[in-house]
């Protein structure tokens, strides 16, 4: 395949891997994978949240899937192990880092949900302090007893399931803020994306980021941290491009990645190598890199709509989740890590 910008030859991997397809879940006759997060639990293997909302998150009701992902003799299957409805569209989901049965929802009604798996039908607690739609939720994975909310009303939360109210609330941004995650390697630093083309640092101890990266010429959409690497994160925009930072030298990207054909959607480092980051987008496709040469390796081409999610399994290291506007779940082996 040719890169579309150079028109170089790439070795590209284009054969559709072996995945697993979740059958359309309709309540009544309203399909709700529609505009959908996930994320593998940090506990079991074989549990994967799914976020969803109707009519591709515009109007209408959401819906939590919690998927029991089959191995050994129950390889390629997927079943539904519990749902929950809400009133409004859910935009991204993350497992709680201390209880391996709870896990907060980000909706488009500006709330935040934490359910329990084990319990009823409803959430357990309810957050309402975003005047605007909460795109994204993370959860620490140094102190365990906090996440973060990000939202399009251009702000940042902090939050611990036991307080009634937000800890912390961090402005700075002047645009929609699509994502904050916090850092793999450290208990107050976190950074966030936006519709004003920057990433910024912050430290929870301080109201104001202690750094602004002018990251990409459009809307950045999404980030992660690298896990192996403290002070590299990983951008991803409606230019097309993914782009990767040294935070100790911002005024140039490390590496810029090209070959998606429209706005990037979803980026992901991977927790088992510090080289490997997944890429989803508008084009349809899900995208492996090698971040260190810039190479695209593989790209997973099954999805028929916009591809919104991806996540690595934890345990299985080899395994990856996508999901897309096509109203389906695909479980993977890619074939670069056969």
């Amino acid at each position: 395949m040719k890169d579309p910008d150079t028109g170089a030859e790439q070795m590209v991997v284009l054969i559709p891997p072996t995945f697993k397809t979740l059958p359309k879940l309709n309540v009544g006759d309203r399909i709700f994978i529609l505009n959908a997060k996930l994320q593998w639990s940090p506990f079991f293997e074989h549990k994967l949240a799914v976020a969803t909302a109707a009519n591709f998150g515009l109007v209408g009701n959401g819906r939590l899937h919690i998927l029991n992902v089959g191995a050994g003799p129950s390889a390629g299957t997927i079943g539904v192990e519990r749902v929950f409805d809400t009133q409004d569209g859910l935009f991204d989901v993350c497992w709680s880092e201390i209880n391996e049965n709870q896990l907060v929802t980000a909706s488009g009604d500006g709330s935040i949900k934490l359910w329990d798996t084990t319990l009823s039908d409803f959430p357990i607690q309810n957050w309402h302090e975003h005047q605007r739609e909460v795109f994204s939720v993370n959860w620490n994975l140094v102190t365990k007893d906090t996440f973060l909310s990000a939202s399009w009303d251009n702000t940042i939360k902090i939050w611990n399931q036991n307080s009634p109210r937000s800890l912390q609330t961090f402005k700075g941004h002047s645009h929609c803020v699509y994502a904050a995650m916090w850092s793999p390697h450290s208990p107050t630093l976190f950074a966030s994306c936006s519709g004003d083309h920057t990433v910024k640092l912050w430290d929870a101890n301080s109201p104001a980021p202690i750094q602004t990266i002018l990251a990409h010429g459009n809307e950045v959409l999404t980030l992660d941290w690298n896990k192996y690497q403290d002070h590299t994160v990983v951008t991803g925009s409606v230019d097309h491009t993914i782009k990767v930072w040294d935070l100790r030298r911002p005024d140039r990207e490390l590496n810029c990645l090209r070959g998606h054909e429209y706005a990037v959607r979803k980026v992901k480092c991977s927790p088992h190598s510090g080289s490997l980051v997944a890429s989803t987008s508008y084009d349809m496709t899900m995208r492996l890199w090698d971040i260190t040469t810039g190479d695209m390796i593989e790209i997973h081409d099954a999805h028929t709509e916009f591809v919104l999610g991806v996540d690595f399994n934890l345990y299985r290291d080899r395994e990856i989740a996508t999901c897309a506007w096509d109203e389906s779940v695909h479980v993977f082996t890619p074939r670069c890590l056969m």
